[in-house]
This record gives structure tokens, C-alpha cells and sequence, in this order.
């Protein structure tokens, strides 16, 4: 071959392998952000292609439009916390949602962020769950948790391992978006998750499905402990509940309480159970621990919580540990063969100690024997009992039963962070309970209350007479309600 030929053929060969090298980088950059990634976003890709490209070589769903339209969206929600300085290059991120997240984060900058699922996919994510998030205390500077925490079935869980990677002095922050949140009790459920942290700002953003989100950011100080915003049940000091001004807001969407007294109460009480608006259908409550109900006064399994709660109450698809309190051993055989209830098999006092009750008589038990009575015209009766039984009201017999203290249990059992609903029908004694919870703050842990008040009725079987059973009156059966719901308790007028 003459040099002229050689020369022609080496310029060949370089030009092909120029060509080769082009579409080798254009194929890249497709992958990296095809599908209608702004300009923003591939000005932020440039120069950084080594990341990219190793993610390319992850899983085939990596690489669909789809996902590439995620991990868009994504950029374009934390963009903000860039420029705020909430993020940078050298940040240790964390993404609790998927690994668009982190592919977005990524582009965006922040070169070492991941994300965390439920098997490792190298790079982008690592391998972790909802009760152990794969990091040590304290060493996260921006946890971005997407909508985990709406689509986690462990959310107090999910929420305590960010709170515990965030890193304090005020240098780490947690980014929130959810679909709840957006009336003050459920954003204070929220935040009772997150004790360590506190709220720095909230905005509302559009979701990919066109619904609307909130996003909240946290900051996490060293100056603030996982109890140094409330107790743990819930007061910082006795009579007074923290906080109490989200519980007000649905308190004032509740039915109002009846202010003059029913001339017939056993019709106007029964028919008032219609208007009740029930706080899950006022508020979101997914952001709990758990999930408790206290059927105090219980009697049957089958009186209020089989017939009632179990069936009628809205739960929003959570399951609810349920507790009945009740002393009348006429019962306890019942609730032996009821599986996810536990009894209390004691009477619901102020303090622990032994008490005398009279046994109400009723139409059901003639011809019935001590415990071998028909349930359902049984009862407790009132404490301490008047000298003499009442005709057609008691029998004459009374029984000690041991009792507990209500409020002191109540604290030892639940938190601010579970979502606690109570019935109480205890035959007047409501006048002692109440005042002691509301003494000690127990009453600040109940999120619901379904209250019975005992008075003094118009009877219906003698016009024109008043029940001899219970000394208070309408007056102050109203006025127990009026006080309840100003310290922030949602109760409801219960037949």
C-alpha cells in the first residue's frame, strides 16, 4: 500500500472510532435523562456521569420512562432544599421512599445519597426496614422521607429510626410529605412521633396523582429530648394538658351537647347517638402507636363492644387492643372465650382499695340464683349504698369487690402517642372518675370518651316522679360535659 493509501485508512479508522465514541456517550446520556428531563436537571448530570451511569446498570425498571418521570418529580421537590442549604454535595442523605429519590438527590448534587429498601440494589439502595434503618445515631444530614411514613404499616416505627439517624445542634433535618396532617390533630399526632424534632415549616405541594400533599420539615436540636416536650402521658403538670388547642379544633366540629333536659331521656339520648360525629370521620388518626379501647363499665362482651364498637365504630382499618373494665363476676365467664380482649376484672375507682356495691335487681333475673343470674338484668349498683334496697331498683345484696385506681392504670398503659377510646357507664361514679383524671392528666391521654352521666331522670314508668337512684342533676351531668370538652376531650353524650 502506497503512503497515500495508509494515510487514508488511519483518518478512516479514527473517524469511525470518533463516530463509535459519540453514539457510545449519546446512548448514555438517553438513559441517564431521557424521557423529558428539564434542563435544570441535565445541567446537573453533566460532569457526574460516573453515578449515573452505574445506576443505569441496576434493575430494568431503573431504566423506564416511568421511572425516570419519577425521579423528576422528586428533583423537583428537593431543588428547594438545595438552594435553602438544607442539602450539599458532601451531605449524607437519606431516602426512605424508593430509589428515585436517590437517583434525584443524585443528579441534583448530593453524590452520596441512597435510599432504603427492603433487599439491597447497589448503588443506589441499601437494605433496611421500618424497625431498623441500616445507619447509627445521630450521623444523617437530611433524611427525605417521602410519603414512607402514609405508606408504612409501622409509622411510629418508621418515624422513631429517622428521628434517631438525624443528626442534632440543629445540622439535620427531616422531610415529610403526606396526604394527613393537614388539620392541626393529626399533625400533632405526627409530631408527638417525632418528640426529639421540631417543626421548622410546612407547605402544599400537588402529588403526582393530582391530590394534595404536605410537606413538613423537621430539624432535629440537641436541646431537645425524646421527653422534653410532654410527659409521657401526655401533661406537664396535674389539671392542665399540653397542647390542647388541636384536640379544640374537632371538638368544635363535634354535635352540641343538649342543654335542657329531656323530658323523655330515654328516647332523646338513644336518638342523639345519630349526630354523633365520630373523630375518625373528623381526622385522620394514622399517626399512632397503637390503636386502644377501655369499655369501662363493660358488663356482657356482647352489651357495647360486640354490638357496638367492634361493628359500628369508624377504626380507619387500624386494629385496636381492647380493654374491659368490669367487676360484676356474673360476666367474667364471657369474656374468657373472646380472643384480642383483656379484662379487668375489678371495679374503676379513684384509688386501689375494696369496695361495697349494692346488686341491682331487674326483670331478667327472677328465678335466678348469686353469679347464675341472667346477665342482662344485672348490674353493679351504685358504691356505698343507701341504708334499705330500693323497690324495683336494688335487691338488697351487696357484694366487695376489689377496685383500682383508673387514672394511675390509664397512665401506666397509654401514651400521647397511642390513640386511646373510652366508654364509661359506671352508675354515677363518673362524678368521682372524671375529676380524678382531669386532677392526675389522665384524661389528657383519652382522644374519644363515650359518657354515660347518671341523674336524676324523669322515670318512665311514673309520670311526673324523678328517679330515687342518683342525687345529681341534668344540671351538672351538662356541666361535667361542658368541662370535659374544654380540657380538650371529645366526649359525647352516651345512653
Amino acid at each position: 500500500m502506497n503512503p497515500a493509501g495508509r494515510v487514508s485508512f488511519t483518518r478512516a479508522v479514527l473517524l469511525l472510532g470518533v463516530v463509535a465514541l459519540g453514539l457510545w456517550l449519546l446512548s448514555v446520556e438517553l438513559a441517564v435523562v431521557g424521557g423529558g428531563a428539564d434542563p435544570a436537571v441535565r445541567a446537573a448530570v453533566a460532569g457526574r456521569r460516573t453515578h449515573a451511569h452505574a445506576a443505569v446498570r441496576s434493575p430494568d425498571a431503573w431504566r423506564t420512562r416511568e421511572w425516570r418521570r419519577a425521579v423528576d418529580r422528586h428533583a423537583a421537590v428537593l431543588r428547594r432544599h438545595l438552594a435553602d442549604g438544607m442539602l450539599a454535595a458532601s451531605s449524607v442523605a437519606v431516602c426512605l421512599g424508593g430509589a428515585q429519590e436517590a437517583m434525584a438527590l443524585r443528579e441534583l448534587g448530593v453524590v452520596g445519597a441512597v435510599a432504603v429498601a427492603g433487599e439491597r440494589a447497589p448503588p443506589l439502595a441499601v437494605a433496611g426496614d421500618d424497625r431498623r434503618l441500616p445507619f447509627p445515631d445521630s450521623s444523617v444530614d437530611f433524611v427525605f422521607a417521602g410519603r414512607a411514613l402514609d405508606f408504612s404499616r409501622r409509622q411510629a416505627d418508621l418515624a422513631g429510626e429517622a428521628a434517631r439517624i438525624v443528626k442534632p445542634d440543629g445540622h439535620g433535618h427531616l422531610v415529610v410529605l403526606t396526604s394527613g396532617a393537614s388539620d392541626a390533630y393529626s399533625l400533632r399526632s405526627l409530631q408527638a412521633l417525632l418528640p426529639s424534632l421540631r417543626l421548622l415549616r410546612s407547605r402544599v405541594i400537588n402529588g403526582a396523582d393530582g391530590s394534595t400533599l404536605r410537606e413538613l420539615v423537621f430539624r432535629k436540636h440537641a436541646g431537645i429530648s425524646t421527653t422534653s416536650r410532654s410527659s409521657p402521658n401526655g401533661n406537664n403538670s396535674a389539671g392542665s394538658c399540653t397542647s390542647r388547642d388541636h384536640k379544640l379544633e374537632i371538638i368544635g366540629l363535634a354535635e352540641p351537647l343538649i342543654q335542657e333536659e329531656p323530658a323523655k331521656p330515654w328516647i332523646t339520648l338513644k336518638r342523639n347517638i345519630k349526630n354523633i360525629r365520630y373523630l375518625p370521620a373528623l381526622a385522620d388518626i394514622g399517626f399512632k402507636r397503637r390503636y386502644v379501647y377501655v369499655d369501662v363499665g363493660a358488663r356482657s362482651y356482647g352489651s357495647s363492644i360486640g354490638s357496638w364498637f367492634r361493628k359500628q365504630y369508624p377504626k380507619q382499618n387500624h386494629t385496636f387492643e381492647v380493654f374491659a373494665v368490669e367487676a360484676d363476676p356474673a360476666f367474667h365467664a364471657d369474656y374468657a372465650r373472646r380472643k384480642g380482649v383483656t379484662l379487668l376484672p375489678y371495679a374503676a375507682w379513684v384509688r386501689n382499695e375494696t369496695l361495697t356495691f349494692e346488686i341491682n335487681d331487674g326483670p331478667g333475673n327472677k328465678g335466678y340464683k348469686d353469679d347464675a343470674r341472667k346477665p342482662n338484668g344485672r348490674g353493679m349498683g351504685r358504691i356505698r349504698p343507701g341504708a334499705g334496697a330500693m323497690k324495683g331498683v336494688s335487691s338488697g345484696e351487696v357484694r366487695r369487690i376489689p377496685a383500682f385506681d383508673l387514672a394511675e392504670w390509664l397512665k401506666r398503659t397509654v401514651s400521647e402517642q397511642d390513640y386511646v377510646v373510652m366508654k364509661m357507664d359506671v352508675e354515677g361514679t363518673e362524678f368521682d372518675l372524671i375529676p380524678r383524671m382531669i386532677e392526675t392528666g389522665a384524661i389528657c391521654l383519652v382522644d374519644e370518651l363515650f359518657l354515660e352521666c347518671h341523674y336524676n331522670r324523669w322515670q318512665r314508668c311514673c309520670p311526673g316522679e324523678r328517679s330515687p337512684k342518683y342525687r345529681n342533676t341534668y344540671g351538672e351531668c351538662l356541666q361535667l360535659f361542658t368541662s370535659l370538652r374544654n380540657s380538650g376531650v371529645l366526649v359525647h353524650q352516651w345512653w
